[in-house]
């Protein structure tokens, strides 16, 4: 049956918040029948999408699937640093028109947040979800069906937001749910703290990859993101993996993101975030080319107030440099949106000197 977008976020309001719809619900959908066939479906055309559920849920039984390496068997209920079982959690799963142009087009970016997180940031925007683990537990199934239901109120991609320590289940799930008719793009939503181990197993499933790059100094990627001092180096090699698997970020005909890498920096107060050497990397790393959206919404949130060096707001100043540095360093995939927050600050700052 077709479900309009109204009904299907009135139906998921009615569930306390999430929005879930069971396989045998009124609102579960049926097969598409779109052509366009994602990465995914190539893989499992040519019979190898089985082999790579298999290669991935072997990981539960002692996990490795992050950076961490906790080595906890899962299967058995055993939680390691980023205390989720194996059973997929999920918050909430929705239409979101807030992310990059590309992936929001006219219906949305179909987003799936799941609970959990290996890096717990002590500035987490999301930490209820992230930190406090606030979510429900579903079967692969279920997420499958979730992905089914984004697609039929025609969002143009499903957004897996912190997935790395579900990716077994996302895999299988992707797996049911192209074998049920869905035919939209992947995207891969992670802070970045990615093994290339575990990365090379989404080789040719994953169809955009939306990496944050959130330190250059492993000093301050420890302090802030719980002793995680290797971040710097593990986000490099990650993303430049990233890259030669999807390649430059591509759209079709109406502007709607089908492949590629899309860099995320959040430019932080102080210059935590180290701006400067971030552009630099990717200039000297990777085509000039390849999109990078440099955010200014940085406030202060979660445990960010115990910290004087990023209790306050970016400066319109401190906006203004990093943009200045992408663009002294020839970046020229810079994202719409950042563009024109920096002519907005530019305008303000101006006015505001005469």
């Amino acid at each position: 049956m077709n479900v309009s977008r109204r009904d299907f976020i009135k139906a998921s309001l009615m569930l306390g918040g999430f929005l879930f719809l069971p396989p045998n619900s009124a609102f579960a959908v049926q097969p598409t029948d779109k052509k366009q066939l994602p990465a995914y479906g190539k893989l499992e055309n040519e019979g190898k999408f089985a082999q790579r559920v298999e290669q991935a849920y072997s990981i539960f039984e002692e996990c490795e699937l992050c950076p961490r390496q906790c080595g906890v068997n899962r299967l058995n209920d055993e939680r390691g640093y980023c205390k989720a079982p194996s059973t997929v959690m999920v918050y909430s799963f929705h239409p979101h028109l807030g992310e990059e142009v590309s992936l929001v087009g006219r219906n949305g970016s179909g987003t799936i947040f799941f609970s959990n997180c290996n890096l717990r940031c002590v500035f987490c925007q999301n930490w209820p979800i992230s930190i406090e683990g606030q979510g429900r537990g579903f079967s692969d199934e279920d997420l499958a069906n979730m992905m089914l239901n984004l697609q039929v109120i025609g969002c143009h991609n499903i957004n897996l937001v912190t997935p790395t320590h579900v990716m077994p289940n996302i895999v299988n799930a992707t797996r049911i749910a192209f074998n049920n008719g869905l035919r939209i793009p992947l995207v891969y939503n992670t802070s970045g703290y990615e093994r290339v181990e575990i990365l090379k197993i989404l080789d040719g499933i994953v169809d955009i990859y939306l990496p944050d790059m959130k330190y250059m100094d492993s000093d301050k990627a420890a302090k802030y993101s719980s002793g995680a001092s290797d971040y710097p180096d593990v986000a490099k090699a990650a993303i430049i993996e990233m890259h030669r698997q999807v390649g430059l970020h591509q759209v079709d005909t109406d502007g709607v993101a089908t492949r590629g890498v899309m860099i995320r920096h959040l430019v932080m107060p102080n210059q935590v975030a180290g701006t400067k050497a971030f552009v630099q990397w990717v200039a000297e790393n990777l085509p000039k080319a390849t999109y990078v959206n440099i955010m200014h919404q940085y406030h202060v949130d979660y445990k960010a107030f115990e910290y004087p060096e990023i209790w306050r707001a970016i400066t319109v100043e401190e906006y203004l440099a990093a943009m200045q540095w992408a663009e002294d360093y020839g970046l020229t995939g810079l994202d719409p949106k950042s563009l024109v927050v920096r002519d907005y600050f530019k305008q303000h700052k101006k006015a505001n000197e005469s």
